[in-house]
């Protein structure tokens, strides 16, 4: 799951059409050859901080697209402070010492303080019945005070304001489980602009209205998770699935730590993970090699060297026996079916992509054909891979939405029917040339435009960790053998590997009375 800045309102008429020129003349024509070609004309690029650069040339259109992906995500954050990169990357948009202020000397005194009284309203907090009232309440006064007084030396929106004025698209960012991304296009011509905003906010981010936006954040979860019937249901099934890996934890956090924590915690998260041997970034379009060196070697050079990020060392148990959730909601009955699988790295992540554009990939998937098409039990059924990340082993998830009159038990019934057909019976040579002829149609696709490839190129160096590993994707969905997805399917889905999480409009009589 990744979570992304809203664009800016008053901006979106005019990204949308820049947008859609983008899409008309960005894309180039890229066959298997050419796919395979551009590997070779790709540059490579290694700071003395030790931060990479991934440079394509892209002569097609006088614009570029820069992605900046840092190596963290939620599946980094400690019990108490979830939720903490996506708070960041809302900040890194916030400005610096000398972009989005009007003093900062007078805004960084006011802001210590509010940082002081916060700490204090925390503690008092955490006395939860003891807690003072009346110090809670003159706390509380101080701190609207100061949130006032603040607010006359913040431009948090200049730096956004300031690139869409130069022509940028789609400014924008992102939280997953496993890493966050910055990421816009430009016009040729500003691509110093480019490195001098990009590194800056990595430079000296100094977090402005860091509690105003946290107020954002905190309606940001209450929309798509505590008033989502869905929402709530798959963060259900992740904390389900997951007992001891932080998969098992949300990626926009729990409310209570969106809450309580503070700027100091983000700058000290910051800290141990925006390093810059943590950070790749990738330059594609209309843009001079060298230049682009030279211009990363000014701006980003300034990144000081840090030690070694800290690693993830919880591995998520071997899962013995099914475990089931459910939640009674007067909305769309739907179910949720997932499977414990390796990370993104294994030999047999392949296998997975192609039972998934066997079971679910359009019309002519299997789910799709059996419940929606032919017993008409579903209005909507399918499958997905990689989730909540892809760096450690993670699920594989079916659905599907009942159609009127008719049960998750039914589809959930049926799901596990067409799952036991992949156990035992194997896939037709040409039902898999079908899978292998749209896996590289899709990939060739989705590299056509300069900030999908730009995209890809980033992903891939972490996740795969090199980014020559995207070029080996054809190699690895081509060796895959009818013989393969038999094996894996009987491998991981079991039963005692599955985790069910279902919404329901009404409980059952059972269940009801072992309520009361």
């Amino acid at each position: 799951m990744q979570l992304f800045r809203a664009v800016m309102p008053q901006t979106m008429k005019r990204i949308i059409l820049l947008a859609w020129v983008f899409i008309i003349i960005c894309p180039v024509a890229l066959n298997a050859a050419g796919f395979e070609g551009i590997e070779h004309q790709i540059r490579e690029h290694v700071l003395p901080n030790g931060m990479k650069f991934i440079i394509f040339e892209r002569h097609d259109a006088p614009v570029f697209s820069g992605h900046i992906y840092v190596n963290v995500g939620s599946s980094d954050e400690v019990v108490g402070n979830t939720g903490i990169s996506h708070v960041f990357e809302h900040m890194a948009f916030k400005g610096t010492t000398t972009l989005g202020t009007v003093d900062y000397k007078k805004e960084k005194s006011i802001m210590d303080k509010l940082d002081r009284v916060f700490d204090d309203l925390r503690a008092e907090w955490a006395k939860g019945n003891r807690a003072n009232a009346e110090r809670l309440k003159e706390l509380e006064t101080d701190f609207d005070a100061l949130e006032s007084e603040v607010a006359q030396y913040s431009n948090g929106e200049e730096y956004s304001k300031i690139l869409e004025q130069e022509g940028a698209v789609g400014v924008n960012a992102g939280t997953s489980a496993d890493y966050t991304v910055y990421f816009y296009s430009l016009p040729s011509n500003k691509l110093e602009l480019w490195m001098a905003f990009e590194s800056e906010r990595f430079f000296e981010p100094v977090l402005r209205d860091f509690f105003k936006e946290k107020e954002v954040i905190k309606e940001e979860r209450r929309l798509r998770t505590e008033s989502s019937p869905v929402g709530r249901l798959i963060e259900e099934l992740t904390g389900l699935a997951y007992l001891a890996h932080p998969y098992g934890q949300p990626t926009i956090g729990h409310m209570s730590d969106i809450h309580t924590t503070t700027r100091a915690e983000a700058l000290k998260f910051f800290e141990e993970h925006y390093t810059p041997r943590n950070m790749v970034a990738a330059i594609v379009g209309d843009v001079n090699t060298d230049t682009v060196i030279e211009l990363a070697e000014k701006y980003f050079g300034r990144l000081p060297s840090r030690q070694d990020v800290p690693l993830v060392e919880t591995a998520e148990p071997k899962q013995l026996g099914e475990r089931r959730v459910k939640i009674v909601e007067q909305t769309q009955p739907v179910i949720v079916i997932a499977y414990h699988k390796p990370e993104i790295r294994h030999p047999d992540n392949a296998v997975f992509n192609a039972i998934t554009d066997i079971l679910a990939s359009g019309r002519t998937s299997r789910l799709y054909k059996r419940l929606v098409r032919d017993e008409k039990i579903s209005i909507s059924a399918g499958a997905f891979p990689g989730f909540p990340g892809e760096k450690y082993p993670n699920l594989f998830v079916f659905y599907s939405f009942p159609a009127q009159g008719h049960t998750n038990a039914e589809n959930e019934e049926m799901i596990l029917t067409e799952i036991e057909t992949l156990k035992t019976e194997l896939v037709s040579e040409a039902e898999l040339k079908k899978v292998k002829r749209r896996a590289k149609a899709g990939l060739i696709h989705s590299l056509r435009s300069s900030s999908g490839l730009a995209s890809m190129l980033c992903s891939s160096e972490f996740l795969l960790g090199d980014w020559r590993e995207l070029f080996k994707s054809l190699e690895r969905i081509e060796m895959v053998t009818a013989e393969d997805i038999t094996r894996v399917a009987n491998e991981y889905f079991v039963s005692s590997n599955r985790s069910v999480a279902e919404l329901v409009t009404e409980a059952t009589k059972e269940e009801k009375e072992a309520g009361e």
